[in-house]
């Protein structure tokens, strides 16, 4: 059996660990897969380790901008499909086109699209008719493909809804977390411990974006603060431009003088796992996410965990956390308060999260992607005659 994947709309963050990953970790054979053609860009293919049964095919037009990927998806993708004698494709990026004559599955990564609550807090604006071209592509996409891949339950659930009629043969299957990430639980200290020259340290690691509510964590830190806890924000990530201007006029308002918020902006994924360690506790505030990987490092860190109510974050960190309204700083102030004050219950929470994390392995993401793959593949066998002579050569050009 030959899986191929087309990897031209990865370009950037979690859509590349997870091929990777997945490439990294999987046993195809396992499957009755023996071989897998990724057809990409530069990029993606190089950071992919090799492997006896990977074809890492470069195709010169998917390091160009999106127009020309879009063309090569439209019109070369299903040549290559059937010059490869492909049972199944997998089109991780979430739009297929080109290639019905072959059975295909996909997965939906983005949920930003789906939620038009999120959707308005862009406003008028090309970001938003963006997201609206994109849900549409999508769910033409999720409903001609034979398969669809979601990360959790709430995904599929919300998708679906939007969707408007029900889906092809579907599965759940989460990503992993990454090896590096995973540190045992530290001793938990009273807050008394902690003063302004070693201040307790919140760290909330994400973009700053719309729905990510950077600011209201701040104001919920300027309200600890005014009660005395010697607490500090750091704050990591790229950003939303707009966003980013809310975010530091709010900054600039509650400390003028950053003496207790930090923004660092974006670091190298590599260097995360120091700042976890650094940290005593990890705030998430986003209001929509697909598979939070950042709740899931932070559960993996060992960190006690201060998080949003909204969306996926629940299915995740399940009882392992103390949960607030992203929109209300408040709550937030509440929930971390909760958290600082009983080192006792830091430490359980944890703990809990910790174990959890475990849970979610790119072995175990792996194995039940390509079975997944070839269960599909087994259910329905392509309508075109493969010629797997030739697409071997073309796919070994890499």
């Amino acid at each position: 059996m030959i899986v191929g994947i087309d990897a031209s709309n990865l370009r950037r963050g979690g859509g590349i660990t997870h091929l990777v990953e997945l490439l990294r970790a999987g046993t195809p054979a396992a499957h009755g897969i023996s071989r897998v053609i990724v057809w990409g860009g530069r990029q993606i293919l190089a950071q992919a380790e090799d492997r006896p049964w990977l074809v890492k095919s470069w195709q010169p037009l998917l390091d160009r901008p999106l127009p020309w990927r879009a063309f090569w998806q439209r019109f070369r993708l299903g040549g290559l499909v059937r010059a490869a004698g492909c049972d199944v494709l997998f089109v991780p990026g979430g739009v297929v086109a080109g290639h019905s004559d072959h059975p295909a599955v996909t997965m939906s990564r983005n949920l930003l699209p789906f939620e038009g609550q999120e959707l308005r807090r862009y406003g008028l604006s090309w970001l938003t008719l963006k997201w609206l071209i994109l849900r549409i592509m999508q769910t033409r996409t999720l409903r001609a493909a034979d398969g669809v891949i979601f990360l959790t339950r709430y995904a599929q659930n919300v998708v679906t809804r939007t969707a408007g009629r029900t889906l092809s043969r579907t599965r759940i299957i989460p990503h992993g977390v990454d090896s590096r990430f995973v540190l045992a639980p530290r001793e938990q200290l009273e807050i008394g411990r902690y003063d302004a020259a070693r201040p307790f340290r919140l760290l909330y690691v994400s973009i700053i974006d719309m729905y990510k509510h950077q600011w209201r964590v701040a104001e919920a830190v300027s309200r600890l603060r005014s009660e005395g806890m010697p607490v500090a924000l750091e704050l990591v990530g790229p950003a939303y431009p707009p966003a980013l201007r809310k975010l530091h006029k709010v900054l600039n308002r509650v400390d003028s003088a950053r003496r207790f918020t930090t923004y660092v902006g974006a670091v190298p994924h590599e260097d995360l796992p120091t700042r976890y360690a650094e940290a005593q506790l990890c705030v998430f505030a986003s209001s929509c996410e697909n598979m939070p990987n950042i709740l899931l490092e932070g559960m993996a860190s060992g960190l006690p965990i201060a998080c949003s109510a909204r969306g996926p974050m629940p299915e995740v960190l399940g009882d392992a956390g103390v949960y607030f309204d992203p929109e209300s700083s408040h709550d937030i102030a509440r929930a971390i308060r909760q958290l600082i004050e009983s080192p006792r219950l830091r430490a359980q929470l944890a703990r809990a999260a910790y174990e959890r994390a475990l849970c979610y392995s790119w072995q175990r993401c792996a194995g039940e992607t390509f079975g997944f793959l070839a269960a599909i593949a087994a259910d329905r066998k392509p309508r075109v005659a493969p010629n797997r002579t030739s697409a071997l050569e073309a796919g070994s050009r890499s």
